[in-house]
């Protein structure tokens, strides 16, 4: 890997193309080196998690919204598929409804560094492009071992929720040289639409601040349609704002820290291979990522509580130990009174680890339906221990997630529960079970498990057989239209009926 300083630069300054972090990741982009093996099965892991969330979010109403806007883009001739139902779509809505799809329950892969990601957000666009150009499974992985490269390097090497901008900044960007990868574009070309990309996908942290709406789901959905119409206007010979990451009016100039900070970004060199899905993890939990381990702690508290002869209702408090993340992000140093309320919507509880503990303290386990029901949020009894949860900043356990040294690196907590006679009783996890170095690590059965628990009742099992064997094939997988999956016929009618708009 090289490091890349990336720093804002004078319009007077002599600053050449071949500098720009656009033309450096259009390199890498451009690059014809092979896909090692390992990363392969990985992207095949990863489209068969996608699958597996995308269909069990089939009913949620977000997901019917983005999927009757993009079923109202139909195209003759080529097209891509729509999650769940038939028919040949535009691509870049397509990647919309499939993205969202995927995004919505908050329970595909992630990578967390300098910055947040959920990098299986590429897979959505780069596949619906491919669907409509008639590639194959090659070009497919290929295209989609370059967006997760570039999205998990810049979110090791450029912080964007410290200047509230939200994590999709870096996803249009990986989007659009992933389409460069996939369509073989040459380099000039990858640049202006990576620019581009940028440049239509940049917004605050509104969306997961406060009460958290539906479009948390949408909003990386919204970056890979941004990345899709990036590429296909630069393919058409139109360029893009630049330089646009260090421009004097550019991104880290004015969005970010300021024309004084210079970040570090690593990229492959030549000829080096992209490996970087390898460094990312998928979620056993339907919660934000930071919330996996404090889960599994949980649910292993539960039995030591239970041992000692107490329950929850004897306790008077739980402090949290945990990193600067967790602590302001989904914890109570977010000041968010909503990650308190009863009455907050989903994407608000997934994204509150003192509801998320207390819930996965009482049952000892974590559904991705059953968890956030109302009728479970308001049991009284529930209520009273959330409340008594509360989150602090350890500064161990935040030098530990910003480590680079993957056997230190870590996202739990430490869990001290006070009784009321006074009795302490402390845990502590550092990485979740599902993780690489976790009890049960994630392997290609965990992955076809949680297809299988997820789709059951919404897809046929002829259906869930017919696409794992199709997944597992993908390099030979030359019509990519099996990658779909048609959910079944109730599926369909119980799905949420939505208003008339534009479209």
């Amino acid at each position: 890997m090289i490091e890349h300083n990336v720093r804002t630069h004078r319009s007077a300054e002599d600053f050449p193309i071949e500098e720009h972090l656009a033309y450096k990741i259009a390199k890498v982009a451009a690059d014809p080196v092979e896909v090692p093996a390992d990363t392969t099965e990985m992207i095949i892991n990863r489209i068969i998690d996608n699958a597996s969330v995308a269909v069990a979010s089939y009913g949620r109403r977000p997901v019917a919204t983005a999927r009757v806007m993009a079923e109202a883009h139909p195209v003759s001739e080529g097209g891509a598929q729509i999650f769940g139902v038939d028919g040949s779509y535009s691509a870049e809505w397509a990647a919309f409804a499939n993205g969202t799809a995927v995004r919505e329950l908050d329970f595909h892969d992630t990578f967390l560094a300098a910055e947040y990601s959920h990098p299986g957000d590429n897979i959505p666009p780069i596949l619906a492009v491919a669907q409509h150009k008639g590639l194959d499974g090659k070009a497919l992985i290929r295209g989609i071992a370059t967006g997760y490269e570039i999205q998990v390097n810049l979110v090791k090497g450029i912080c964007l929720h410290e200047w509230k901008i939200d994590h999709v900044a870096h996803l249009g960007p990986s989007v659009a040289a992933g389409l460069g990868t996939m369509l073989n574009l040459d380099i000039d070309t990858i640049y202006q639409a990576v620019g581009q990309a940028l440049h239509t996908t940049t917004a605050t942290r509104q969306s997961r601040k406060g009460l958290i709406s539906s479009w948390k789901a949408s909003a990386p959905a919204f970056a890979g349609k941004m990345g899709i119409e990036a590429v296909d206007r630069a393919m058409r010979g139109e360029g893009a704002p630049a330089p646009i990451w260090e421009g004097e009016d550019g991104f880290i100039a004015w969005m970010l820290h300021s024309p004084e900070r210079t970040y570090v970004v690593p990229l492959p060199a030549d000829g080096e291979a992209k490996r970087a899905i390898l460094d990312t993890y998928t979620k056993e939990h339907s919660a934000e990522y930071q919330s996996q381990a404090p889960i599994d702690l949980a649910r292993r508290m539960k039995q030591t509580i239970a041992d000692a002869g107490k329950s929850t209702a004897d306790i008077e408090s739980i402090v949290l130990h945990t990193s600067h993340h967790t602590h302001y992000v989904i914890g109570t140093g977010a000041n968010d009174p909503q990650k308190m309320d009863p009455k907050a919507s989903r994407e608000t509880l997934d994204h509150s680890i003192m509801y998320i503990f207390a819930v996965a303290l009482e049952d000892g386990t974590w559904h991705h339906v059953d968890s956030y029901a109302p009728e479970r949020v308001n049991r009284p009894e529930t209520i009273t221990l959330w409340h008594k949860i509360s989150t602090v900043e350890d500064p161990e356990w935040t030098r530990r997630y910003h480590s680079q040294d993957p056997a230190e690196k870590a996202f739990g907590a430490k869990a001290v529960i006070t009784f009321n006679d006074g009795t302490v009783i402390e845990d502590e996890m550092a990485v979740a079970d599902a993780h690489p170095l976790g009890a049960r690590p994630f392997a290609r059965e965990q992955y076809i498990q949680k297809f299988r628990t997820l789709a059951e009742g919404i897809v046929d099992k002829e259906e869930q057989d017919r696409f794992l064997e199709d997944v597992q094939n993908l390099e030979q997988l030359t019509d990519l239209s099996k990658l779909n999956i048609k959910v079944n016929a109730d599926a369909q009618a119980n799905a949420p009926q939505i208003p008339g708009g534009i479209f």
